[in-house]
């Protein structure tokens, strides 16, 4: 019964060795993350619209002829600045031109010259010029067209949906295409809307002194709003595939990042606006390597 009873205990701890489990190896470590991190910051972000708006000069004045007779001098061109009183054309009468001084010879006190000067009502620039020296002009004849300095700028046709936004853009940014900013006013709200289109036009002046020719085009931004959120790179900044959800990964110390899911406000090309949740300057988050991240990672910070 001994030997019965000493290979029934060897068998049932035969049994017992096979069907235990072997002790597991010692657990592979868990991976960490280079990554590099990013505090939130008050940079403003601004939405902003453009808009096509064309150099313009509101007021031209065709300068006539007021005599019958001969341009004897006119020393203006295409394009020449004009101040107000300076003289354009010298004309002379047929008659003068026909007796010449002999009225005066006969009779020195009567002054007789035929003469009329032609001077500029304002500050203007010389745009068409239909007359030169030698010419013989009729009463009333076009001599010359002055475009009225004073009254340049560049129009927009504004949709008459965003014409609060001039309420909040006293200042204008002007870009030309050669991409100089120039900053502008709004100086004129022309009193009537196109009845198609429903666009309103605007007069935008600059301010200084700028050669500018008539009929460029140029853009206006026009401020609708900015943040006034903290906000974070968007490389700090990750989403699905969908891009239907937003989220952030937050250090907790040197070593523990968590998710956290955010709702972004405004954004361009560099940061996004974190409406929610509430954030602060002193917090961290990954901007790099942080995409594939799970839940709660383990991270090594790269200087």
């Amino acid at each position: 019964m001994s030997k019965k009873y000493l290979y029934a205990v060897l068998s049932f701890c035969i049994f017992l060795s096979a069907c235990s489990t072997p002790a597991p190896e010692d657990a592979a470590p868990k991976a960490i993350a280079a990554v590099s991190v990013v505090n939130p910051d008050t940079a403003i972000i601004r939405n902003e619209i453009s808009i096509n708006a064309v150099a313009t000069y509101l007021l031209k004045n065709d300068i006539k002829a007021n005599i019958n007779g001969y341009i004897i001098r006119s020393n203006i061109h295409i394009g020449d600045k004009i101040n107000a009183g300076q003289t354009l054309f010298v004309l002379e009468t047929k008659e003068a031109k026909s007796i010449g001084n002999t009225i005066n010879n006969l009779d020195s006190t009567f002054k007789f010259s035929g003469i009329n000067k032609i001077k500029s009502p304002v500050n203007s620039i010389v745009v068409a010029l239909s007359h030169q020296s030698g010419d013989y002009v009729q009463e009333g004849e076009p001599l010359v067209t002055l475009a009225d300095r004073s009254s340049f700028g560049f129009v927009l046709n504004l949709p008459y949906e965003d014409h609060q936004l001039l309420l909040k853009n006293k200042d204008l940014a002007i870009i030309l295409p050669d991409s100089t900013r120039l900053q502008g006013y709004v100086a004129q709200i022309m009193p009537e809307v196109d009845s198609v289109s429903q666009t309103q036009k605007v007069l935008i002046k600059i301010k200084g002194n700028y050669n500018i020719p008539e009929n460029l085009i140029a853009q206006v931004e026009l401020l609708k709003n900015a943040s006034t959120h903290l906000s974070l790179p968007k490389s700090a900044v990750f989403t699905d595939e969908t891009q239907q959800q937003f989220w952030v990964m937050k250090l907790l110390n040197d070593s523990t990042a968590v998710k956290i899911n955010i709702q972004k406000g405004l954004e361009n090309d560099s940061r996004v606006e974190i409406i929610a949740p509430q954030i602060s300057k002193t917090e961290r988050f990954v901007s790099r390597g942080g995409y594939g991240l799970g839940d709660t990672a383990s991270v090594s910070i790269q200087k």
